[in-house]
């Protein structure tokens, strides 16, 4: 399965993206400040730039499996092999303050916030797990759209 998450639009600290299910839209996302890092950018670059609990994880290709988060005490999508980031979820959350380097699923309709969060986290999770029990590979490919705030 694929997913794609496109990163649509920053504002101050924080990033609007769309998230594809087989190139089907499925939500919106909430990340932190996109800092312009990639998966190609050198690994010292990446600790030179990040602001831990602020900073999205560079764009490229990850992939995906769903397991128990120790932190959240459920099943949570985790991405693998993220350069520079180590425990990198997709959950609920509503604010920047929610993510810590994670991506945040739900409805970008308030400016710098995601809502109806924990539905979207639900569906994501059921989704994933069916297609994890099937032996099919996940992988999330993330690229960056952006517009910018004035």
């Amino acid at each position: 399965m694929e997913l794609k998450l496109q990163r649509r639009f920053s504002g101050e600290g924080y990033t609007i993206g769309s998230l594809y299910i087989d190139n089907k839209y499925f939500c919106d996302t909430l990340e932190d400040a996109d800092r312009g890092l990639t998966q190609a950018t050198p690994l010292e670059e990446i600790r030179r730039i990040k602001v831990a609990h602020e900073t999205a994880i560079p764009t490229g290709v990850y992939k995906v499996g769903v397991n128990l988060s120790p932190a959240k005490r459920r099943m949570l999508p985790r991405l693998s092999d993220v350069p520079g980031f180590s425990g990198i979820l997709i959950h609920r959350g509503n604010t920047k303050r929610d993510s810590s380097g994670c991506i945040l699923v739900g409805e970008n309709r308030v400016k710098g916030q995601v809502i109806r969060s924990a539905r979207y986290e639900k569906q994501l999770v059921e989704i994933l797990t069916e297609v994890q029990e099937r032996g099919e590979e996940i992988r999330i490919e993330i690229t960056d759209g952006r517009q910018y705030a004035n």
